[in-house]
């Protein structure tokens, strides 16, 4: 089944973790007290940039700033939806400067940046699927940035409502599988209301699910090109289901990016033309 599934070639945006840390707690998972491996944290992201290459995706980086440990982080900046770039605005203030070099780069790309007037936090929250945006809300973004995301994109929002704040952006908790040939996620029903699960089988009734475990071992905050899919490797029952539907899995270890509640997409931007 692995044959019929098409690779898109992709562009990506990311930020190197020169500055890395935690330094302070604005989720779950971050603990100011818990020490960073700066060195390894270096060689891991180097190795997921290394493995998007060397799958035939493009990949732009944006220079880190100082003072900014979480800009590593880089889905979090915009989305970006047919050329079109929706910025950000953060939640917690620590990280609100971090929009500003995110603009600055987008629009030295000749891109048009869109700055939200609402709480927004880019693909952290919003989910392209090829037809529609899937949007969080319950931590960080908010309703009104999914009416803004509406009116600026022209497709259609449906909103969500995340519900444990071990999953605080929709990317820890589904990700899109395929957003062109048949559009179709990976997610963790728990995490999301009931009403808000309801909605998701009636869209996606051949969804592929995942335990808590996977969940909590950042298997949902995957890349997904369509055929490959960029996981952590501790995520092992969801990859294993993955390749039963015909996907590739490849492994790439983020794992000291767990420590401030990130992982593969986190650190991903895609730019979509």
């Amino acid at each position: 089944m692995s044959e019929s599934r098409v690779r898109r070639p992709r562009r990506f945006l990311v930020c190197e973790p020169r500055h890395f840390a935690v330094q302070y707690a604005i989720n779950p998972w971050m603990h100011p007290d818990t020490p960073v491996d700066v060195d390894l944290a270096q060689g891991q992201w180097q190795a997921l940039i290394s493995a998007y290459r060397a799958h035939g995706h493009t990949v732009d980086t944006v220079e880190p700033a100082p003072g900014l440990p979480d800009m590593v982080f880089a889905a979090n900046s915009a989305v970006v939806v047919e050329g079109r770039v929706l910025g950000s605005l953060f939640h917690a203030p620590q990280r609100r400067g971090e929009s500003v070099h995110y603009d600055t780069w987008f629009k030295a790309a000749g891109y048009q940046v869109h700055r939200p007037e609402s709480v927004c936090e880019g693909e952290g929250d919003l989910v392209w699927t090829g037809r529609y945006l899937l949007a969080g809300t319950g931590f960080r973004t908010t309703r009104e940035a999914h009416r803004e995301a509406q009116e600026y994109f022209g497709h259609p929002v449906i909103s969500l409502t995340l519900v444990d704040p071990h999953f605080y952006h929709l990317d820890t908790a589904l990700f899109v599988l395929d957003d062109e040939h048949e559009s179709n996620i990976a997610y963790y029903p728990e995490a999301f209301s009931p009403g808000s699960r309801e909605v998701l089988a009636r869209l996606f009734p051949d969804a592929v699910p995942a335990t808590r475990q996977d969940a909590l071992a950042f298997g949902l905050n995957s890349v997904s090109d369509g055929r490959h899919v960029f996981i952590a490797p501790q995520a092992e029952a969801l990859a294993a289901r993955l390749s039963e539907h015909g996907y590739l899995p490849v492994p790439v270890d983020l794992s000291e990016f767990h420590k401030a509640g990130g992982g593969i997409k986190c650190c991903t931007q895609e730019i979509r033309p």
